[in-house]
């Protein structure tokens, strides 16, 4: 089980609040991630530039905090069917959401939006629930 580290939850949740705040005020757009991945394989008239400059930031960061100490985990306990499958099902919720839970949960709530607040409510008691079971069920 990890450590919980509350600064370090504290200092990675006002860098999210506040980039997707910055990147409202200055672009115009929520930073929701399926929005800007769906967004990318879009005709090039919408100038998917930026969304790809993105979407290399998300993947490069964690190579760029490795030399402070922040890493992704080493090993997951899943099989890659279950990965993939589970992948297929996020990129289904948030196409059914019309959203995905950094779209709803940090822009959404951000903006006191009902549906996002509503989804992010859905999404949490879902995790909730599926936890339970695997942990103490499974």
């Amino acid at each position: 089980m990890a450590n919980f580290t509350p600064f370090e939850a504290l200092l990675g949740g006002s860098i999210l609040g506040l980039s997707a705040l910055l990147f409202l005020l200055i672009n115009g757009r929520i930073a929701g991630i399926s929005s800007i991945v769906s967004g990318s394989f879009k005709s090039l008239a919408n100038k998917p530039q930026w969304r790809w400059s993105f979407i290399v930031g998300i993947i490069l960061a964690p190579l760029v905090t490795q030399p402070i100490g922040y890493y992704l985990p080493k090993h997951i306990d899943l099989s890659w069917p279950v990965v993939i499958i589970g992948g297929f099902l996020v990129g289904f919720g948030s196409y059914l959401g019309s959203g995905c839970t950094s779209g709803h949960g940090i822009c959404g709530i951000g903006r006191l939006s009902p549906r996002s607040i509503i989804a992010t409510i859905i999404f949490m008691l879902v995790a909730i629930i599926t936890v339970f079971i695997v942990k103490h069920l499974g």
